[in-house]
Protein backbone atom coordinates (compact mmCIF):
# COMPACT_ATOMS: atom_id res chain seq x y z
CA UNK A 1 0.00 0.00 0.00
CA UNK A 2 1.05 4.07 -0.23
CA UNK A 3 1.58 4.47 3.28
CA UNK A 4 3.63 1.28 3.53
CA UNK A 5 6.25 4.11 3.86
CA UNK A 6 4.55 6.82 5.62
CA UNK A 7 4.71 5.02 8.83
CA UNK A 8 8.52 4.34 8.57
CA UNK A 9 9.02 8.11 7.33
CA UNK A 10 11.83 9.85 8.87
CA UNK A 11 11.08 13.75 9.17
CA UNK A 12 13.12 16.96 10.14
CA UNK A 13 10.87 18.39 12.57
CA UNK A 14 12.24 20.38 15.99
CA UNK A 15 13.55 17.92 18.58
CA UNK A 16 10.59 18.69 21.11
CA UNK A 17 8.19 17.31 18.23
CA UNK A 18 6.06 14.60 19.12
CA UNK A 19 7.32 11.03 17.75
CA UNK A 20 5.61 8.49 15.52
CA UNK A 21 5.73 4.99 17.48
CA UNK A 22 4.61 1.65 16.73
CA UNK A 23 1.37 -0.20 18.97
CA UNK A 24 4.11 -2.71 19.96
CA UNK A 25 6.07 0.44 21.26
CA UNK A 26 2.82 2.00 23.40
CA UNK A 27 2.09 -1.67 24.77
CA UNK A 28 5.74 -2.12 25.80
CA UNK A 29 6.21 1.22 27.33
CA UNK A 30 2.58 1.17 29.25
CA UNK A 31 1.85 4.57 27.63
CA UNK A 32 -1.20 6.65 28.25
CA UNK A 33 -3.58 7.47 25.79
CA UNK A 34 -4.44 11.00 26.00
CA UNK A 35 -6.87 11.28 23.21
CA UNK A 36 -7.25 10.93 18.88
CA UNK A 37 -6.93 13.84 16.67
CA UNK A 38 -8.21 13.82 12.33
CA UNK A 39 -5.67 15.73 10.13
CA UNK A 40 -7.27 16.61 7.10
CA UNK A 41 -6.80 19.70 5.01
CA UNK A 42 -8.18 20.19 1.56
CA UNK A 43 -6.19 22.76 -1.27
CA UNK A 44 -3.20 20.59 -1.00
CA UNK A 45 -1.89 22.21 2.05
CA UNK A 46 -0.83 19.10 3.31
CA UNK A 47 0.60 17.29 -0.18
CA UNK A 48 2.97 14.93 1.29
CA UNK A 49 3.43 12.27 3.78
CA UNK A 50 6.45 14.27 5.27
CA UNK A 51 3.91 17.32 5.78
CA UNK A 52 1.15 15.04 6.97
CA UNK A 53 4.07 14.00 10.17
CA UNK A 54 4.68 17.75 10.41
CA UNK A 55 0.76 18.71 10.68
CA UNK A 56 0.54 15.39 13.46
CA UNK A 57 3.21 16.30 14.91
CA UNK A 58 2.26 19.86 15.17
CA UNK A 59 -0.96 18.89 16.65
CA UNK A 60 0.10 16.54 18.82
CA UNK A 61 2.29 18.71 20.85
CA UNK A 62 -0.77 21.05 21.50
CA UNK A 63 -2.59 18.71 22.95
CA UNK A 64 0.86 17.61 25.45
CA UNK A 65 1.14 14.15 23.51
CA UNK A 66 4.93 13.51 23.09
CA UNK A 67 3.70 10.04 20.84
CA UNK A 68 1.30 9.01 18.55
CA UNK A 69 0.46 6.09 16.44
CA UNK A 70 -1.38 6.65 13.47
CA UNK A 71 -4.59 4.29 12.68
CA UNK A 72 -5.45 5.13 9.30
CA UNK A 73 -3.77 7.15 6.70
CA UNK A 74 -4.82 8.23 2.53
CA UNK A 75 -3.50 10.36 0.13
CA UNK A 76 -6.50 11.86 -2.06
CA UNK A 77 -5.76 14.09 -4.63
CA UNK A 78 -3.04 16.36 -3.67
CA UNK A 79 -4.08 15.85 0.04
CA UNK A 80 -3.14 13.43 2.89
CA UNK A 81 -5.44 13.14 5.84
CA UNK A 82 -4.76 10.87 8.77
CA UNK A 83 -6.54 9.47 11.90
CA UNK A 84 -3.98 9.13 14.68
CA UNK A 85 -4.00 8.32 18.63
CA UNK A 86 -1.83 10.27 21.33
CA UNK A 87 0.00 9.41 24.08
CA UNK A 88 2.23 10.37 27.35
Amino acid sequence: MLFAGLFGLTCCVAAQAAQNISKEEVKHFKLTKVGSISVAETGGSISSPSDLHQEISKRADEKGAKYYVVIAAREHGPNFDAVVDLYK
